[in-house]
């Protein structure tokens, strides 16, 4: 390096340290991630610098919520030191980091988990940014990020993922996803970390492929909670994905417990782990610690519904469908009876009672106003479960007969059917009911004045899904069959699909009879792990599904499989092939 740009280093460090440069954003910084008073002296960046401090970047660098002008940028400084830690941070336009354009000194403590969250303004519209940190003399890797762009736009390409379950398996699709570079952001859709002990779901091949979990036990504390987020961060694909472009993430169930509904979950035994409502505070703030994310009012860290806008072209408004307003689930053991018989009308009756909940009165304004102030072409929705309508023959959902029996049984209605048994046409005339009384399809009331407004409101919506460790694609429409939109849904990272509850299946099997039986369903695939690529232009929105040939392994291949669009339009709102 010259004398010339050494100098011109020395003197912008000197205008950090006096406050002559970016000096909303420094402020901005000490104020929200040190709690410190905005009059505070900042400490002179030279020395910073020179301070010798026994820290490394263990866990990498993470981006997050892009807007047009700002974009959160995240470290974890590991260390042993007490006290606050200045850590500086620097933006800039090169990979070399020679064109600084933002730079600052945020404090962390082990208050924050010594995580640090920087939020930086005055940036570029549609401009990739390259970031990093320094802690004395120790330098963190290198990130990348982008900001969202404004006005006219052609293209937006955004990769989605779900359900990363650290003992299931490698993060191969973090990885794939993270050689890209034509990606403005992904998003994740919840799961991001499990709660469960060692030993517990999906651990089978744990120990062998040395992901066994930290903690040991099933998370209840903040420090549990801290502790997996931590041995999640040091896995190598998902810093990679982390470092290569900004996230947009919200939470589904298992960054809690299994099933959370606003009162509890299925995986919270109050009489043996306490309060249910003292754990998920810990859990949130563990979620905001250690994820990009711009946190929407930090005296309610529950709510996280927010949009973000791709010029003209992409309004994405990522829902909370879990914490706010959800209601506890229903269940189909609950209806029967002690002989056995199925109270068909009280089901019926509960699944269109008007007062269950799932978005909650707040979010469903809040979103119904978006979608009206928005003229973006296509109006996204990035949440955690499935929307569209998945009615299974009853005998199927209830573990009453196989796929593959059934679908002996309906190639018999084509080939014999004088053949048919009594007991076999009782099977056959039960009617079809939701499989997954967890997502939209528990929720009807709920699913309808969504799927309406977007109607009245003449919108063209897609609706990302993750949650059920598959992979979906549905035309959505309202009770009167009403095309509104249509739903992308996403493989899973590394928890496993519908084959491992079903393992003498064939999942290519079970896949091509549920897009058999179930109407609104033009794609399934119940047996790979991988993640989606969402490609919004004027005239289409087009998903692809990238998969891997398997997460219990180190090598590994990449296919892709289905590719489907939908056009905007009212005539046009439903699913077509490539």
């Amino acid at each position: 390096m010259s004398v010339q740009p050494r100098r011109q280093r020395r003197q912008f460090l000197k205008r950090i340290a006096a406050g002559g440069a970016t000096v909303g954003t420094l402020s901005l910084s000490g104020r929200a991630l040190a709690h410190a008073s905005e009059h505070e002296a900042l400490p002179d960046a030279r020395h910073v610098l020179g301070q010798r401090f026994d820290v490394s970047f263990a866990h990498g660098v993470a981006s997050g919520d892009p807007l047009a002008r700002k974009v959160i940028i995240w470290t974890r400084v590991t260390t042993d030191r007490q006290g606050r830690i200045p850590v500086l941070w620097e933006v800039a336009t090169d990979a070399a980091c020679r064109r600084v354009v933002r730079a600052g000194i945020a404090f962390t403590s082990a208050e924050q988990d010594h995580t640090v969250k920087v939020d930086v303004t005055g940036l570029r519209p549609d401009t990739v940014y390259h970031y990093r940190f320094r802690v004395g003399r120790q330098v963190s890797p290198l990130g990348r990020t982008r900001t969202l762009p404004v006005g006219a736009v052609e293209q937006v390409r955004l990769a989605v993922f779900t359900c990363s379950n650290y003992p299931a398996g490698f993060f191969h699709a973090y990885g794939e996803a993270a050689r890209r570079d034509d990606i403005h952001a992904a998003i994740h859709l919840g799961d991001y970390i499990y709660e469960y002990g060692r030993g517990g779901y999906a651990s089978a091949d744990a120990a062998e492929l040395g992901r066994e979990v930290e903690p040991a036990g099933e998370l209840l504390s903040l420090d549990d909670y801290r502790q997996r987020y931590a041995q999640y961060r040091t896995d190598p694909d998902l810093q990679a994905v982390h470092a290569a472009m900004p996230f947009i993430n919200v939470w589904d169930d298992h960054e809690i417990a299994n099933d959370t509904w606003k009162g509890g979950a299925e995986n919270h035994d109050p009489a043996s782990e306490g309060d249910f409502k003292a754990r998920r505070a810990a859990a949130l703030q563990a979620f905001h610690e250690w994820l990009p994310i711009r946190t929407p009012d930090p005296q309610r860290k529950e709510k996280i519904f927010r949009s973000f806008l791709f010029g003209n072209l992409v309004a994405l408004h990522m829902l909370d469908t879990r914490v706010i307003a959800r209601d506890l689930q229903l269940e189909y053991a609950t209806y029967f009876g002690s002989d056995g018989s199925f109270d068909s009308t009280r089901f019926a009756a509960d699944m269109v009672d008007p007062a269950r909940q799932l978005l909650g009165a707040e979010q469903m304004l809040w979103l119904h106003r978006q979608l009206r102030e928005s003229s973006a072409t296509w109006q996204m929705l990035g949440q955690q479960v499935l929307m569209g309508r998945m009615n299974i023959p009853a005998p199927l959902v209830l573990g009453q007969i196989s796929f593959s029996a059934y679908s002996a049984l309906l190639g018999k209605v084509q080939t014999a059917p004088g053949s048919l048994t009594a007991q076999e046409q009782a099977i056959l005339a039960q009617p079809a009911i939701p499989y997954n009384l967890d997502a939209w399809d528990g929720y009807t009331v709920a699913r309808e004045t969504v799927l309406g407004m977007a109607r009245f409101l003449d919108k063209n919506l897609v609706v990302l899904a993750g949650d059920t460790h598959n992979a979906w694609a549905s035309d959505l429409q309202d009770m009167q069959g009403n095309a509104v939109g249509v739903e992308y849904a996403v493989a899973s990272v590394s928890s496993p699909g519908l084959e491992e509850y079903f393992p003498t299946e064939n999942p290519a099997a079970v896949a091509a009879g549920l897009e058999t039986i179930i109407r609104p369903l033009h794609y399934a695939n119940t047996g790979d792990r991988g993640y989606m690529v969402v490609t919004a232009t004027p005239a289409e929105c087009r998903c692809d599904w990238h998969y891997v040939s398997t997460v219990k392994s180190r090598d590994y291949t990449t296919f892709t499989g289905k590719s489907l669009r939908t056009q905007p339009g009212a005539g046009q709102r439903k699913l077509q092939t490539v």
